[in-house]
């Protein structure tokens, strides 16, 4: 293992010391328990959004704080789910008192916890809504899920969601329209190497030069099939293919087009992974009207990608240009 690290058992909390420095005046990163705020928190009148979950993923979440996204997120160990009581923190530290609301990655932990935290925030006379994000069309349960996972359409409804709060709209609108991001939104990646967790040391699972996973999970979970490796067009055609039949996108549709790495894949990749993307979705009369092309929700050091697209309206559009000010993602601020 070559990682730039001291102790693997330090790597999360002296992470959370680094993002304190770099965005001082910006975030406040609190310890014991971890969580990660804005720094105008708590704003009076506007709706708390709050996420979270293992560490390994970043930007997700804590490069998605800030305004315009964001108020909290809280950071668990390595792919492991952050506890009740820093989701509880973190509502806490944020509600501006016109409730929170939480969005949720689906992984058993992740939404076991949250609903805990959310239990004991109500139990404190706060509000709390949770939505819970299922986009993932590789497979139905996994090692670490009932049902479809979460994975791109949590960048997106956490953007979404976040210019609806910031306009003032209330809890039940802001939840409604996690809602509609989800169920408009279908993803699916590819692996073309494991990823190696800081405490274990090797890689999470065996992967042969020639050979790739295609539909794995964000952890390292297995995915539909090993398929012998192929360019880049093979890959595209194979996932896309799955995603807009899924849903099914039809022509016509305008779409949020997310290329994201997985956190070992070159920037040079995705954007020929997007040149593909872009040429199959016009073949079937789909319209990327918006794109988003780097690397957002990674699994440590796996090479590989995934593509996520969300069906449009011009709600759904407004809302994506508004400004936004956070470490992962930042326009129009």
């Amino acid at each position: 293992m070559k990682k730039l690290i001291n102790r693997p058992e330090d790597v999360v909390r002296e992470e959370l010391a680094g993002i304190a420095l770099a965005h001082a005046g910006r975030l406040v990163v609190h310890t014991d328990p971890h969580w990660i705020a804005r720094a105008d928190a708590p704003v009076a009148g506007k709706v708390a959004l709050v996420s979270g979950g293992g560490s390994g993923h970043e930007p997700m979440h804590g490069g998605f704080v800030g305004p315009g996204m964001l108020d909290a997120a809280c950071p668990g160990e390595v792919f492991t789910s952050p506890t009740p009581d820093q989701m509880l923190a973190a509502t806490q530290a944020v509600d501006g008192g016109a409730g929170s609301l939480h969005i949720v990655k689906n992984y058993t932990g992740d939404v076991m916890n949250f609903e805990m935290a959310a239990d004991l925030a109500r139990d404190e006379g706060l509000t709390v809504e949770q939505v819970v994000i299922d986009d993932d069309v590789a497979v139905k349960d996994s090692l670490y899920t009932a049902g479809r996972r979460g994975v791109g359409a949590t960048v997106l409804a956490e953007k979404i969601c976040g210019a609806a709060a910031d306009e003032g709209r209330p809890l039940a609108d802001v939840a409604d329209l996690c809602r509609k991001v989800n169920e408009c939104s279908r993803s699916m990646g590819v692996a073309l190497t494991s990823c190696t967790t800081p405490m274990a040391g090797r890689p999470t699972f065996d992967l042969p030069d020639d050979e790739m996973e295609v539909g794995v999970g964000i952890h390292g979970e297995p995915g539909r099939e090993r398929r012998p490796l192929a360019s880049a067009r093979e890959v595209v055609e194979a996932l896309a293919e799955v995603v807009v039949d899924d849903l099914p996108y039809v022509s016509g549709d305008r779409v949020l087009a997310l290329v994201n790495g997985m956190g070992g894949t070159p920037l040079m990749e995705l954007y020929v992974v997007y040149g593909e993307l872009h040429r199959v979705l016009e073949g079937r009369g789909i319209t990327i009207a918006r794109n988003l092309v780097g690397s957002y929700i990674t699994s440590l050091d796996m090479a590989g990608g995934s593509i996520t697209l969300l069906r449009l309206d011009d709600e759904l559009m407004r809302l994506w240009d508004a400004p936004v000010d956070t470490p992962g993602l930042r326009w129009g601020a």
